[in-house]
């Protein structure tokens, strides 16, 4: 098969991925091979490619986004049959016995593996997954358009569920960043009930931020109308979720829904003061995942894409890195 892999980390202006020929193994056990018709880009992948995330496997096959159908199974799967439509995310497994997996916190799991980093993903033409972690597809949204829902859409959800608004379905959100992931949790989150802001340096994405419904949008750096009860902080800079703490009223909550950030040099306790809270989103449940896709299918929300050919994974990377990508990039493979 065809495969993007990556051989050693570097800048993705240097075109670390490589198309090669990779071969195609039977499924064993739990497992299934699937063929894949479409894998998200995510600004992971780009930590990844770039080294910023230590590398667990070399060579490795990035894209934890993946939309494929089932192909073949192993012989001890019940669950799914040959020509199913089913997604891959992030968590490609999960142990089930320790302690975070019985707290229902299997995003933690102490022996987690994960699609794209320590097992191989979808930037390829097919890819092994696990019976019990492969997600059924909406039918409301073609393979492209379901691909983002997987990652920047459930991590997201995620994040949003941790700023603690879901269940009251009341208050005023801040979403710093608007990439692939805020772009999506805007609609839910007004889908939801919320009143949302969006912080962005970016003037068109602003815009942007209006057109999908943001009920104020504006500078990272500039005063919103109301302080706001909670934040998710998209950027993988800490000087931006130093400009969310300044914006949360009291007892409100900062979720930071990057798997990177930038050292964080200096924080003034001031900012932390009145109950203030800071949490982190690490990885997805299934849960998170399936649910956002209930969501995404119930309420019609849909993510803007840019499309890429697999061979063009570095382009769609380099694009993602210099905020040129509307939405989110997806890689269409067949």
């Amino acid at each position: 098969m065809k495969a993007m892999v990556l051989y050693e980390p570097k800048p993705v202006e240097k075109n670390p991925l490589k198309l090669s020929d990779v071969d195609i193994r039977d499924p064993r056990g739990d497992e299934v091979l699937l063929e894949i018709s479409c894998c998200g880009v995510c600004r992971t992948d780009l930590h990844i490619v770039e080294g910023e995330l230590k590398p667990i496997k070399l060579p490795l096959i990035p894209g934890h986004q993946v939309v494929a159908r089932v192909k073949e199974v192993g012989e001890n799967v019940d669950n799914v049959s040959k020509g199913m439509r089913v997604g891959v995310p992030w968590l490609y497994w999960a142990c089930g016995k320790c302690k975070y997996c019985r707290r229902g916190l299997e995003n933690l799991c102490d022996h987690a593996l994960f699609t794209g980093y320590s097992v191989d993903g979808g930037y390829a033409e097919y890819m092994i997954a696990k019976k019990d972690f492969v997600h059924p597809l909406p039918n409301t949204h073609d393979d492209c358009k379901a691909a983002p829902l997987l990652c920047a859409g459930a991590v997201g959800y995620r994040a949003l569920r941790l700023t603690g608004l879901v269940d009251k379905r009341d208050g005023i959100l801040g979403l710093f960043g608007f990439g692939a992931s805020a772009h999506l949790i805007l609609q839910a989150a007004k889908a939801l009930g919320l009143t949302v802001y969006v912080f962005t340096h970016s003037p068109w994405k602003i815009e942007y931020a209006y057109k999908l419904g943001a009920d104020w949008a504006g500078d990272t750096k500039e005063t919103p109308p109301n302080k706001l009860d909670a934040a998710i902080v998209f950027a993988p800079v800490s000087w931006v979720f130093i400009e969310a703490l300044k914006k949360l009223d009291k007892g409100g909550r900062v979720v930071l829904g990057e798997i990177y950030m930038s050292p964080i040099e200096k924080l003034d306790y001031k900012l932390l003061w009145l109950e203030r809270e800071v949490k982190t989103t690490a990885n997805v449940t299934r849960r998170d995942v399936r649910e956002f896709l209930d969501i995404a299918s119930k309420y019609r929300i849909y993510p803007d894409i840019t499309i890429y050919k697999l061979e063009e994974a570095n382009k769609a990377l380099q694009d993602l890195k210099h905020g040129k990508i509307k939405g989110q990039a997806v890689l269409k493979i067949k």
